[in-house]
């Protein structure tokens, strides 16, 4: 009974795991289109606008990795 229980807390931990790996990779692939808009935007409120959303994005990638790292030192 407690192995099935262990079992499936693993499962479900990697399940979590996969789909924060899946949202670290997209939210990678969203910095770097921010950058590339930053890049070419002329206009300050524009410039601006992509520095709020780097940042805002990056705060997300190390939530993301932070949480990937617990559940890695949970198994």
């Amino acid at each position: 009974m407690l192995q099935s229980a262990q079992r499936s807390r693993r499962i479900t931990q990697e399940e979590e795991r996969r789909e924060l790996v899946s949202s670290l990779a997209h939210t990678r692939t969203l910095i770097n289109q921010a950058y590339s808009g930053f890049n070419m935007a002329s206009d300050s409120d524009l410039i601006e606008s992509y520095v709020f959303e780097i940042n805002a994005l990056q705060a997300r990638y190390n939530y993301l990795l932070r949480r990937v790292k617990e559940l890695e030192g949970a198994t």
